[in-house]
């Protein structure tokens, strides 16, 4: 049984869930077979699995060919629990309510807003009672709240954050003292990188880059997440790519975030043309149009980030380099490009794609966190292996 609200504590439950979840249905002695538990143990952890609606008996099986009784085919119950999950940036907010399988619910986006220590709360406050308002009873309610924070996360703690100010609050107590389901804080890109492990890839060594105001790039190997000692691992928007070039929060000079992040593309264009703001959107409108500034804009950030992704290929070695980037997104001949760059023997038949979770990858990621504290599943695979 489950021994708290929003743990499985006993290991031989959690391994039986995780096979069940991957072979997506199953019968008992498939399950003991599979996971070498004998079938009286099988038998036994299926029924609290039942109990506590973790599972659900789906239909009668084929027999064997040995003939005797049907098999009742068992999958994981998709709907058995909901979760709540953010995207904060420093002048957005995106969250999303699904089922703990991933199936969207309800989501909100704010743009063009100004996030701050003073505000945050409020923000989060707000859009949690908006997503929650058609709430879908299930049999755990919701088992976890996880939010991405653009900056160093270390232990559910902002440490540092660049474009804002959450680094000087304790958010997850915050937030904690005022609801009564756990509240997970980490770095977005980490977040990114475990939402592509979790639901758009089958591969176990990936690295998502996620740009934005800031370049973050989150690791994973053998199926596990890399955060580093203090948090700071994937920081990659603050390799140097220019001694003594432009000033940089994290205190060093010629920053890569400095001439490639989101942030700087757009307030580089705005220059050039005269603007006061813009997006992805914007900008990808004047490329359309062929403006000649927007073309060579893309294609020397293009060039500026291959620096960092052949850098990063040759110190982690994965399988994909994934990116999640709405400017990329838009405009896939900056993935084009990057192929063009990336020119060794070491790097040039590496795979780069744009993410196939159409900008959302942070929020998987977020329920990804919930998911896996909930079931005790660390190398949690819930999408279709592509």
């Amino acid at each position: 049984m489950i021994s708290s609200k929003y743990t499985i504590r006993e290991l031989n439950q959690a391994t039986l869930l995780k096979t069940i979840i991957e072979k997506k249905e199953v019968f008992r002695a498939e399950l003991a077979a599979a996971t070498g538990l004998n079938k009286a143990s099988v038998s036994d952890i299926t029924k609290k699995l039942l109990d506590d609606q973790l599972i659900v008996e789906t239909r009668v099986g084929d027999a064997s060919t040995a003939g005797g009784r049907k098999p009742i085919m068992l999958t994981f119950n998709p709907q058995s629990a909901t979760a709540l999950s953010f995207d904060i940036g420093y002048n957005y907010l995106e969250g999303m309510l699904s089922y703990i399988d991933g199936t969207v619910l309800s989501s909100i986006s704010k743009r063009r807003i100004s996030i701050d220590a003073t505000n945050v709360f409020d923000h989060i406050q707000e859009s949690i009672h908006q997503l929650i308002r058609d709430l879908p009873e299930t049999p755990h309610g919701i088992v976890g709240m996880t939010i991405g924070i653009h900056g160093v996360v270390f232990e559910d703690h902002p440490i540092f954050t660049p474009y804002y100010d959450l680094h000087k609050i304790d958010l997850q107590k915050e937030l904690a003292d005022h609801y009564d389901f756990p509240i997970y804080l980490h770095n977005e890109a980490n977040l990114a990188a475990l939402g592509e492990y979790t639901f758009s890839s089958h591969y176990q060594n990936l690295v998502s880059i996620s740009i934005h105001s800031g370049i973050g790039c989150g690791i994973v190997a053998s199926g596990k997440l890399q955060v580093g000692k203090h948090g700071k691992a994937g920081e990659l928007g603050h390799s140097i790519l220019y001694p003594d070039g432009r000033p940089c929060p994290c205190g060093n000079s010629g920053c890569l975030e400095q001439y490639a992040s989101s942030k700087a593309v757009y307030e580089e264009f705005a220059r050039l043309k005269g603007l006061d703001y813009v997006n992805s959107d914007i900008l990808t409108d004047y490329v359309k149009k062929g403006d000649t500034d927007a073309t060579a804009l893309l294609k020397k950030n293009a060039a500026l980030l291959s620096i960092g992704i052949n850098n990063i290929i040759m110190m982690y070695d994965p399988d994909v380099i994934v990116i999640n980037s709405k400017l990329y997104e838009k405009n896939p001949q900056m993935i084009e490009q990057i192929h063009a760059n990336l020119t060794s023997q070491f790097t040039k038949d590496i795979l780069v794609r744009n993410t196939r979770l159409k900008g959302n990858a942070i929020l998987y990621g977020a329920l990804a966190v919930t998911a896996q504290h909930f079931l005790n599943i660390r190398k949690l695979k819930l999408g279709k292996e592509k």
